[in-house]
């Protein structure tokens, strides 16, 4: 890999994974969204039926 992929993995990495996000509670973005899913509720998602014979051709 090069020096840029290298740098570039790094900094995803830290962006994603130690960043504290003030807007979400000083918690980096992986902690926050990785709870929020651990507490979802499968009943927040209300089913959408697509009617049969309806899609682009």
């Amino acid at each position: 890999m090069s020096d840029v992929e290298i740098a570039v993995a790094e900094y995803v990495d830290w962006f994603n994974h130690r960043r504290l996000h003030g807007e979400i509670g000083l918690v980096p973005p992986a902690e926050f969204e990785a709870t929020r899913w651990a507490n979802d509720d499968v009943t927040d998602y209300v089913e959408t039926l697509v009617p049969t014979g309806t899609g682009s051709k």
